[in-house]
């Protein structure tokens, strides 16, 4: 493996850091972006049994779990409660596009280095046939072995390039559906939230 990336010359060094970067992403939002994290089914539950009541539960506010996305747009829409439709579903969807941005989060970086890895590989390529050529100008053709260091350079660069470049891209274009998926869903909910909380007092502030 030394000896490949010693062959590649330099630009196997932007190769590796894009290769470290990537699976740096890619580790995170595998993490970040799963269902029980961003959509925690005590969460959904506690807002299916609201709708379904057609009221908010007392019951429920205290030991609700906000710390989550769906979370945070529900403790948006509680935290306006009362305020008018107007200004409740303003607040939930201004919250809900930033819990969208942090979902989206490092996705253009995992893009940028899908694009690029690709063409650090097509520089090696012409990097080493440019050695190869000088050499030839040089020396000729006969010394297999200088012009192998040129061959050498053009094809571990590409390879390389490809390497950090192919699953980068299918894991860039896996997470945009996760995030339209996870956002599709997070938007079903917030949506019976609003005409939940837009219906009238919970509960707890109900006349018996």
């Amino acid at each position: 493996m030394l000896d490949l990336i010693k062959a590649g010359g330099w630009l196997m060094l932007p190769i590796m850091a894009c290769s470290l970067a990537a699976t740096t992403i890619i580790v995170e939002r595998l993490v970040a972006l799963r269902r029980v994290r961003v959509l925690p089914e005590r969460l959904v539950a506690i807002l299916r049994r609201w709708v379904e009541q057609g009221i908010v539960s007392q019951r429920d506010l205290e030991p609700l779990p906000l710390d989550s996305p769906l979370g945070r747009i529900v403790a948006a829409g509680l935290a306006s409660r009362g305020r008018g439709r107007e200004i409740l579903r303003e607040r939930v969807e201004d919250t809900g596009r930033h819990v969208v941005h942090e979902l989206e989060r490092f996705l253009n970086a995992l893009g940028t280095i899908a694009a690029i890895s690709p063409l650090l590989g097509l520089l090696g390529t012409v990097s080493g046939m440019i050695k190869i050529f000088q050499i030839v100008s040089v020396q000729g053709n006969s010394n297999f072995s200088l012009l192998s260091v040129g061959i050498a350079e053009a094809l571990v660069t590409t390879a390389a390039g490809l390497t950090v470049a192919i699953p980068s891209l299918l894991f860039y274009r896996y997470f945009h559906a996760r995030v339209d998926e996870l956002v599709v869903r997070m938007e079903q909910e917030t949506l019976q939230l609003i005409e939940v909380l837009d219906a009238g007092p919970s509960a707890a502030e109900r006349p018996s």
